[in-house]
């Protein structure tokens, strides 16, 4: 099923007589009703996020026409096939909503840092790297600092400036339990394409690292990525970033029960 989660989007489609609702509240509503209906059949269901503007250019490209419900249910197809769904299993629809919003976020982000990538080799920005080895590398950083961090539940954030915006990624980590860290997916393959990214560009993004383990307090630390690598920030680093205003340039309060720490070296795979 593909949902327009936004009233924007839903007052667009608004304008093909086939389309039968005139109210988001209400369509949501009936949403929410067939998804249940769909569960209690034992029905696995599937959400995608519907895009009136990229469904127009679907239809032209394939020369569909767009005011008829066979039109919406091809493009919903696709949708699916291209991934960026989240599983319905029973959740209200204002927790489904937010989380397909980030779920579309995210596979827009991983499309954009993997284009970049491949333009990148294409020119040769990479240097003595290839996109691949650079996204071998990210694996290897990414791995190196949850290991390193030790036990608890980590939230990461990979941020890297690139052709004029800012690709920011964001990661779950839970290493609580004896073995490997558990990552979500397919977070982590966002997360390494856009730590990719800066590494290949040389860009000088960062990444930070938030711990949370019981009764103790939240800890957080931090890098900045430098020569292909992660370079450990110190302790006033840190600080300063999570304490300034990013658009302002003015401090502000750290956050109470937090814990600035400097970034842990990391060994540089050979």
């Amino acid at each position: 099923m593909a949902l327009l989660a936004d009233e924007r989007d839903f007052t667009a489609m608004r304008r093909y007589a086939s389309f039968a609702f005139d109210d988001h509240g209400a369509y949501l509503r009936q949403m929410e009703g067939l998804l249940r209906a769909l569960a209690a059949k034992g029905v696995h269901t599937t959400v995608a996020l519907f895009d009136p503007v990229a469904y127009e250019e679907f239809c032209a490209d394939t020369r569909l026409d767009p005011d008829t419900p066979a039109s919406r249910t091809r493009y919903t197809a696709e949708l699916a096939a291209a991934g960026g769904t989240v599983t319905y299993a029973g959740q209200p629809i204002d927790r489904l909503v937010p989380r397909l919003i980030g779920v579309a976020e995210e596979q827009a982000t991983w499309e954009y840092a993997t284009a970049l990538l491949s333009r990148a080799a294409h020119r040769g920005d990479c240097r003595d790297d290839t996109a691949r080895a650079a996204f071998d590398r990210a694996g290897a950083a990414l791995r190196a600092v949850v290991e390193a961090a030790g036990p608890g539940v980590h939230h990461l954030v990979c941020s890297v400036p690139a052709d004029g915006t800012s690709l920011v990624a964001v990661l779950h980590a839970d290493a609580r339990e004896a073995g490997p860290p558990k990552l979500a997916e397919p977070s982590a393959l966002v997360f390494r394409t856009v730590l990719a990214c800066g590494f290949a560009l040389r860009s000088p993004g960062g990444l930070v690292l938030r711990t949370i383990v019981a009764d103790t307090p939240e800890t957080v630390r931090g890098w900045a990525q430098q020569d292909g690598w992660l370079r450990p920030l110190s302790e006033a680093e840190v600080f300063t970033a999570y304490c300034t205003d990013a658009e302002t340039g003015e401090p502000i309060p750290p956050e109470h029960g937090v814990e600035y720490r400097a970034g842990i070296p990391l060994d540089r795979p050979e």
